[in-house]
């Protein structure tokens, strides 16, 4: 483990070298990120403020690092999963300058450990994903809450939470929902988490999804994602939901909806994406087929109840990296990948660069509001913001622009019409 006190604590520097090939390979792919660097990296709007994050560090993480820091902002990092971290990526930060603390493989203790040491210097915004840095500073640090202009929120899940703080008057500091943006939310969370989390299921398994029944717990953004692409590999594709109205979806959209009592019995793969815990339980495992793969992409593990599948299991192994083999009462074998933990940034290398492009160009322009909201003395309320409709448009456009693509342009003839309550018919 490499170690500088105050500065970085890294799996090991010499993996620098890849680490930034990686990084270079993410830049040539997310063109707004960049354009945003190099028209920013002039004026720095953020010199004299130390942003500090709790996100993957994966090599799109890193651009969006490297971006914040070009534009004059001191940055500490931490991961905000234990086993989300490219050790590759993590040391390349780490000898360029950047305050990182991350590494593969973290237990709980490291875990906080590492968060703390990025609050140390009292930051003056918070950027998360899954609100674990935002929760910390509340429970454990809550004197420097009042140094910190505001923050934002990256994943679903965390604005769950933060929301439900916001409502019991309990957030401190003000806190943009960067994934309910559209950009972030129809992109990431649909097209990201559909390729990722396929991504991953195949470098862990390698089995074929043609044929399988696939089944998916949670018909949101993500849980889309993934159905659409199971079935675009040939999966029969079954979803499992708690909301009428997204079994409705799943339903139109030609996926078979049922319980996960009766899909336990039929599937060959599983896979989670809802945000709640206990999703699949003790006698869901027992009710599996022989060779049952198992696998979670919500932010959290507590989807997949492995305490009940440990207490059921005679014997445990791993397979292969990220598959753990367990054995079970009944003789039957189920397997776990990545311990359930993201399987799309555990086993595999989390969103392509594309998509996260325009997630972390909404945080760039998120922390640049709230600079300039603080800078022009203006008082931003404790609670969770929505970031305006038309900054999504504009990062779509540029996105749209990277690509070779332009849109039409209503005349000021349609326009006038468009709110023409006396037009008629």
């Amino acid at each position: 483990m490499d170690h500088k006190e105050g500065q970085y604590k890294v799996a090991d520097l010499s993996l620098a070298e890849a680490g930034r090939l990686r990084m270079e390979w993410a830049e040539s792919r997310m063109p707004v990120l960049m354009k945003l660097r190099e028209e920013y990296s002039k004026t720095k709007p953020f010199g004299g403020y130390k942003i500090t994050g709790c996100l993957h560090v994966t090599k799109e993480t890193a651009v969006l690092i490297e971006t914040l820091a070009a534009c004059g902002a001191e940055v500490a990092w931490s991961g905000c999963n234990p086993l989300s971290t490219n050790d590759e990526v993590a040391a390349a930060l780490a000898e360029a300058g950047i305050q990182i603390y991350a590494w593969y493989g973290q237990n709980t203790e490291d875990f906080y450990w590492c968060i703390d040491r990025t609050i140390d210097k009292t930051p003056h915004t918070t950027l998360d994903d899954g609100a674990d840095l935002i929760f910390r500073v509340h429970s454990t640090f809550p004197e420097k809450a009042d140094d910190i202009i505001g923050g934002s929120e990256e994943t679903t899940t965390g604005v769950h939470r933060l929301r439900a703080m916001a409502a019991d008057g309990k957030l401190l500091y003000p806190v943009y929902a960067v994934n309910d943006a559209e950009t972030k939310w129809d992109f990431d969370n649909v097209y990201g988490t559909g390729q990722s989390t396929l991504d991953g299921i195949l470098r862990a398994s390698s089995v074929l999804l043609a044929g399988k029944n696939f089944v998916v717990a949670g018909y949101g953004h993500c849980g889309r994602g993934v159905a659409m692409r199971a079935k675009g590999m040939g999966a029969n594709v079954i979803i499992t939901e708690v909301k009428a109205t997204a079994a409705l979806k799943a339903t139109l959209e030609g996926m078979r909806v049922m319980p996960m009592e009766e899909a336990a019995r039929i599937g060959d793969i599983f896979v989670t994406a809802t945000g709640m815990k206990d999703v699949i339980r003790g006698e869901h495992f027992l009710a599996m087929k022989e060779g049952a793969i198992v696998c979670n992409t919500g932010h959290y593990d507590v989807e997949l109840n492995l305490e009940e599948l440990a207490e059921i299991s005679v014997d445990t192994r791993i397979i292969r990296d990220n598959n753990r083999e367990y054995t079970l009462e009944n003789g039957k074998k189920v397997y776990v990948l990545a311990d359930g933990r993201l399987v799309n940034l555990a086993a595999a290398e989390g969103h392509p660069s594309e998509v996260m492009d325009m997630s972390f160009a909404i945080q760039f322009q998120a922390h640049l509001a709230l600079i300039k909201s603080h800078e022009a003395g203006e008082k931003v309320e404790k609670t969770v913001i929505d970031l305006p409709v038309e900054l999504d448009q504009e990062i779509a456009l540029m996105k749209l622009e990277t690509m070779g693509l332009s849109l039409d342009v209503l005349s000021d003839e349609q326009m006038a019409y468009a709110t023409d309550y006396s037009a008629g018919t």
